[in-house]
């Protein structure tokens, strides 16, 4: 480790010589150019006089114009220049930058320890799961699944850490395999769907929809699928079928709880917006 924060030290500053060396050579080749431009047009305009095809005050008027748009075309592209000195600074900094991190690396790392294995470190969150972040818990269960390919419920807990953990593609995928196990598991079916959504920046798309319809099939009290399945029902402006959708789900929620009262403000504003 302690060689590779040197060789990064020493790439770092070779590419600021030459970001510099560039920048040098850039600014030196416009400033040439527009001296190089300036003399051409300059020159074309007496030989257009020479020649008769130019009065002396049209030459006189096109020599100022040519002067005007010379001046202003190199106030639009005035592009900095590096100073003597700032190949320097640049270095330098670039080196203390990387002094110090090394230094860092050196008081607080353990430059003498290779690097810990993906699955070693897996093994000690399996060891100590208290406390362990949702990606852990996930990693962990994931092991488990690879000993246990044919575990139904270590599946299901693989889709719900991953769900937790932010893949929800990750957890579809999880429960896709424990619905092939066992297809009748209505809340991997609704778990499935939900996780879907997710995926799918939370739109209700159709294999979600067919998901959730699987759900109620083999559970009606799958409340989360029914409103999932309403919330489509009322993007595509059918009322009727997001009320027979949510119908059992308010009539399930407790007359205080503020979710009955939304669901039933939103299905009479849809449907008195129908009307």
């Amino acid at each position: 480790m302690t060689i590779f924060w040197i060789m990064t030290g020493l790439a770092a500053a070779m590419a600021g010589l030459l970001v510099l060396a560039g920048a040098r050579r850039g600014a030196d080749a416009e400033a040439v150019v527009d001296r190089d431009a300036a003399g051409r047009e300059l020159a074309e305009l007496d030989r257009l006089k020479t020649r008769g095809l130019l009065d002396e005050a049209g030459w006189t008027a096109a020599r100022a114009e040519a002067g005007r748009r010379l001046l202003a075309a190199r106030r639009d592209a005035r592009t900095p220049v590096a100073g003597s000195k700032d190949r320097v600074w640049v270095l330098g900094g670039i080196g203390l930058t990387a002094a110090v991190s090394l230094a860092l690396y050196l008081g607080l790392g353990a430059p003498g320890m290779a690097d810990q294995a993906y699955e070693t470190r897996v093994r000690e969150w399996a060891a100590s799961p208290e406390g362990l972040e949702p990606a852990q818990v996930a990693a962990v269960i994931g092991r488990m699944v690879k000993d246990r390919p044919d575990d139904h419920q270590a599946l299901t807990m693989l889709g719900a850490a991953r769900f937790e953990a932010g893949d929800p593609i990750g957890a579809a995928s999880a429960f896709r395999r424990a619905l092939a196990i066992q297809p009748d598991d209505a809340q991997s079916w609704a778990r499935l769907g939900e996780s879907l959504v997710r995926a799918n920046e939370d739109a209700v798309g159709g294999d979600a929809e067919a998901a959730f319809r699987e759900a109620l099939k083999r559970d009606p009290d799958q409340l989360g699928a029914r409103y999932f399945l309403g919330e489509a029902a009322l993007k595509r402006g059918d009322k009727t079928a997001a009320a027979a959708v949510w119908g059992p789900l308010i009539a399930a929620l407790e007359p205080t709880d503020p979710r009955r009262a939304e669901l039933q403000q939103r299905l009479e504003k849809t449907v008195g917006g129908a009307g």
